[in-house]
């Protein structure tokens, strides 16, 4: 039984998954003295701390602002209704405790409109514990739920088929309590959660403190940054319905909506919360069932090794199977939607390789291994009598969308609907409105910018180097020369063609001649190995310069003197966790350790300052204040703390270089 908040808008509530598309739910609603009431994606906007979670779910804890309204500008900082929660084999307790006035009510339900189904019982266990719920899997296995004493049966208004609640009123100045307790497995479940309720609060408080006892600690360091990174993404954790598997999104509201042609009426009716303002991130009335990123998947998986191995190549190896059967692995993908038109930057094989120095596992490095040779060659497979995504000049490379594949507008969201081949572009390169690209032109007849990229072809020949090294740990020789023959090749292109002396920087090759802006992205050559140690450091000068990219907020996406910086607007000039975290990579690699640490700390520092002050896990920072922006939980975003702790431990295993 796979047991969490594994559904993206579950924040407050939990997943009971026997299988694949078996399982039933808990979820909380609250209804304060006005009528307001708050469930499901509310639960988003009212997060005011993400709580710890352990690994394998024997404590987990994350607060509210029951005060808070839900919307972009809500600002949760009180903390008056906690959520605990945690397994002990078969067995799980839940305590809601409340400390405003109005109704709490526990909804027994099926998440993602999924067959199984509560039942209220008059009694549970032969009559012991009080009312409670029966429910059965397909796979055959019972689960009943016990209640502490004080909660009553009620309508959840609105209420979808086969709903039932228990609901707990609490006034003004008392604090109110709610302990479930739910045991699955054969006959004599509903006497096993009945004889286990009394103590099931005790339970908790003791499952709390022997958390805080084993939970991963890095002496000499912030108390708070180690659990930075496994409290927030321990939280995105999802399950991917279909599959079974454990994938962790960019964030629990990236969760997109079912293309028009395979929407189905939504399980749960009304009008949901106030709209998201931001049309990448929307609150679909009928959202699919999950969302895999491709970039983002693959950072996800290098935090949570920090505090688990299973669940890191659980999450990489979920990017890795998003790829459509040509070797795409695509800028995103849902069960029934997707980008077979583009990908985005190639970093599997750079996390799979740090991985498993980290958490060596061979039968998943293997199981990796054949999903990202078939992405790697599809960057450069024949198109029209060209490589793919073929840049100027033979050998390099360019973003670029294969229109062909783009698929039709109902099987798109909104947003992506007429979107041209320009913007599709900028969007596999992750850096979606980077200034860069305004230079770029579209070119409709090969499907690509009109551009030699100097961060594609660096991440082609980091995914290249990487993917070596897999094949030799894996005994396959012939492959891991091949690749070693492409890499070197693609090194000797860049240095001759995309290398500026005027510069002393990797420059972007345009039809006109080298471009004349530049970003963050453009010190990639050195997690790659690209520049020879002079032009190493004849880069690090730019980066050194406070004129430009260095500062007390480090490192912009673009730098300080370009027209674009005071957009602080997404990628023209925000400090974003990923670009951060690869330029650290290569500046360990050249052995500018001195620079990697002061630049690591600075990240860290404006993270973790942000998260102390909001209680959230922001999206990027503005480079001007440190200030958090975009979305306020983003699973990629703690690593920025990641960096540093890496400076512990001399940049973590498995890295090149």
């Amino acid at each position: 039984m796979l047991v969490g908040a594994l559904e993206a808008d579950r924040w407050a509530g939990l997943v009971f998954a026997g299988g694949p598309d078996d399982g039933i739910g808990v979820r909380l609603a609250f209804t304060d003295p006005r009528g307001r009431r708050r469930e499901r994606d509310d639960w988003y906007w009212m997060v005011s701390r993400v709580g710890p979670h352990a690994p394998d779910g024997s404590y987990a804890r994350v607060e509210f602002d029951l005060a808070a309204e839900p919307s972009r500008s809500s600002a949760p900082s009180a903390r008056t209704l906690v959520l605990e929660w945690s397994r002990r084999g078969d067995a799980v307790a839940l305590r809601a405790t409340v400390r405003a006035p109005g109704r709490l009510e526990v909804i027994g339900d099926a998440p993602w409109g999924w067959e199984g189904r509560w039942v209220e019982v008059a009694g549970i266990g032969d009559g012991e514990g009080g009312a409670g719920w029966r429910g059965g899997l397909k796979g055959g296995v019972e689960i009943a739920a016990a209640f502490s004493e004080g909660t009553d049966s009620c309508r959840v208004p609105g209420a979808s088929r086969g709903e039932v609640a228990r609901c707990l009123d609490v006034e003004e100045g008392v604090e109110g309590c709610v302990v479930m307790v739910a045991a699955w497995g054969g006959e004599g479940v509903g006497a096993e959660a009945a004889g286990l309720i009394n103590g099931a609060a005790r339970w908790i408080d003791e499952a709390r403190a022997e958390w805080r006892l084993r939970r991963p600690r890095i002496a000499g360091t912030p108390p708070d940054l180690a659990e930075s990174i496994t409290d927030n993404l321990m939280w995105m954790v999802l399950l991917q319905p279909g599959t079974g598997r454990l994938y962790t999104p960019a964030g629990r509201r990236w969760i997109f909506p079912k293309p028009a042609a395979d929407s189905r009426p939504a399980d749960t009716p009304g009008e949901g919360p106030a709209p998201d303002t931001d049309p990448t991130i929307p609150h679909p009335p009928n959202p699919d069932d999950w969302t895999v990123f491709g970039w983002d998947t693959f950072f996800n998986a290098l935090l949570l090794a920090t505090v688990s191995g299973d669940l890191a190549w659980s999450t990489l190896l979920a990017g890795i199977e998003s790829r459509y059967p040509n070797g795409n692995v695509p800028n995103w993908r849902s069960r029934h939607g997707g980008t077979p038109d583009r990908s985005q930057p190639p970093i599997g094989s750079f996390a799979a390789l740090k991985l498993h120095g980290i958490h060596p596992d061979p039968a998943s490095l293997s199981g990796a291994c054949p999903g990202l040779l078939e992405w790697c060659d599809w960057w450069v497979a024949d198109k029209d009598g060209r490589p793919r995504r073929e840049g100027l000049t033979p050998g390099l490379l360019a973003w670029g969308s294969d229109t062909d594949l783009v698929p039709g507008p109902d099987h798109v969201p909104p947003w992506e609907d007429g979107a041209s081949g320009h913007q599709r572009a900028a969007w596999e390169s992750g850096q979606d409105d980077l200034p860069l690209w305004d230079e770029a032109e579209w070119d409709p007849e090969r499907q690509v910018l009109a551009i030699s990229a100097v961060d594609l072809s660096s991440y082609r020949a980091l995914d290249l180097e990487c993917l070596s090294r897999i094949a030799r740990i894996l005994g396959d020789e012939p492959t891991a020369r091949r690749l070693e023959r492409d890499y070197r090749r693609l090194v000797t292109t860049m240095n001759r063609v995309l290398w500026s002396e005027p510069a002393g920087l990797y420059l972007d090759e345009l039809p006109s001649g080298p471009s004349t802006r530049i970003a963050a992205s453009n010190f990639l050559p050195l997690i790659a190995g690209i520049p020879s140690p002079h032009r190493a450091r004849r880069m690090i000068q730019t980066l050194r310069d406070p004129a430009r990219f260095h500062g007390d907020h480090v490192i912009p996406t673009i730098p300080r003197d370009d027209p674009a910086f005071e957009d602080q607007q997404y990628w023209r000039g925000a400090i974003w966790p990923p670009m951060n975290y690869l330029v650290l990579q290569g500046l360990r690699r050249y052995g500018f350790h001195d620079l990697a640490h002061d630049l690591a700390w600075k990240g860290a520092r404006m993270f973790l300052a942000d998260r102390r002050r909001t209680g959230m896990c922001r999206e990027n920072f503005d480079a001007r204040t440190g200030e958090g922006c975009g979305q306020r939980f983003q699973s990629w975003a703690p690593l920025l703390a990641l960096g540093a702790l890496e400076e512990l431990g001399g940049g973590g295993a498995g890295t090149p270089g």
